[in-house]
């Protein structure tokens, strides 16, 4: 993904969540911000474990100062600064890295829940979420599949949905974390209509693109060969990509899967609604992995995500790449931007 030029004066304030403290979230977030790669593009704000945060980059041996948000004071800042703001009312305990506990797991939802209150507030521009362990927070009694579903409760969102974009292609999804043999009776013909439109405002909202193309893919082999090998493509998808043809959305009728995905990568479709999770991410993937980014379509609030989870098993190795959480900066701070440019040029015409 190209970096956007941002002029120092419009840097947005990023809140940038630490995710679970026993996954990989600390150890990207720290050379991420000890790399330099940000300082053009926003002024990071880490909220997570202090603590954590400090032994982290104590443990990498990089060269940054980790200090607490109440302490920073920006005309006296040299060097490299990470900046934590700590919202827990108690340090965390001593915990097992590697492991998903209901400690680590509550730890991160407060995280979440403090980083949203701050951009409803208006007092950072966007959020940037390091991996949770869905098994840790469920532990800690917060019963949800993952962090959209989260998010669109916290800020009371009625339609939300995931899209993961990657180098040429955009994927939002109907469906997510289930289970393959389920997804028939899941897909319905309102689901797949919903992920067409969050598709189309994604595209049109966030990239500028004003008459996006969407590419819906087919559930079976063939998109079902005329029902030889499903009926899904007849029974939900077809009558949910003609009825956003009929709001004027350039969907796609259902299209076999196999060759969808290389007409976009070749420039014939804006974006991809996919019917469930390994479908869209298998390709995104291969074309670029280690730099995919989550976005939420939907909130009243900028929030982007690294593609990959905690990571247990690499944790406390040094070896976790920070590429992925750069690309999700990034995009979190253009269009940060963007919206703070749009939201003045409104004002600007309501002057007049």
């Amino acid at each position: 993904m190209k970096q956007a030029k941002i002029e120092l004066d419009d840097m947005p304030l990023l809140g940038i969540t630490m995710g679970d403290p026993a996954g990989i979230g600390p150890e990207v977030i720290a050379k991420a911000l000890a790399g330099g790669q940000l300082d053009r593009l926003c002024i990071p704000l880490v909220i997570g474990s202090y603590p954590v945060m400090a032994q982290t980059v104590k443990s990498l041996r990089l060269k940054a100062t980790v200090v607490r948000a109440d302490d920073y004071d920006p005309a006296s800042a040299k060097g490299q600064m990470v900046v934590v703001l700590d919202p827990l009312e108690r340090p965390l305990k001593k915990f097992k890295p590697g492991v998903g506990a209901k400690e680590t797991g509550a730890a991160s939802v407060a995280f979440i829940k403090k980083a949203v209150h701050l951009a409803e507030l208006g007092c950072i521009d966007g959020i940037v979420t390091a991996p949770i362990n869905k098994e840790a927070i469920n532990m800690a009694g917060c019963h949800y599949p993952g962090h959209t579903e989260l998010l669109a409760d916290l800020t009371k969102t009625q339609e939300s949905g995931m899209m993961i974009v990657g180098g040429p292609l955009r994927i939002m999804f109907v469906t997510t974390h289930v289970a393959i043999k389920d997804l028939p009776k899941l897909l319905t013909k309102a689901k797949i209509e919903k992920g067409i439109r969050l598709a189309h405002q994604a595209l049109t909202d966030l990239y500028g693109i004003k008459k996006p193309r969407i590419g819906v893919a087919a559930l079976n082999p063939h998109a079902g060969e005329h029902g030889l090998f499903g009926n899904e493509e007849a029974r939900v998808i077809l009558p949910a990509a003609r009825a956003a043809q009929a709001r004027g959305i350039l969907a796609s009728d259902p299209q076999p899967a196999d060759t969808l995905f290389g007409k976009a990568v070749k420039g014939q479709y804006d974006g991809i609604v996919a019917m469930y999770h390994d479908q869209g991410l298998i390709p995104l993937k291969l074309v670029a992995f280690g730099t995919c980014v989550n976005v939420t379509v939907g909130l009243p609030i900028i929030r982007t995500s690294v593609d990959h989870g905690t990571a247990f098993d690499i944790v406390g190795k040094g070896i976790a790449d920070p590429g992925s959480l750069l690309e999700a900066v990034t995009l979190a701070a253009t269009l940060a931007v963007k919206r703070r440019a749009k939201s003045s040029t409104r004002h600007i015409a309501r002057q007049r």
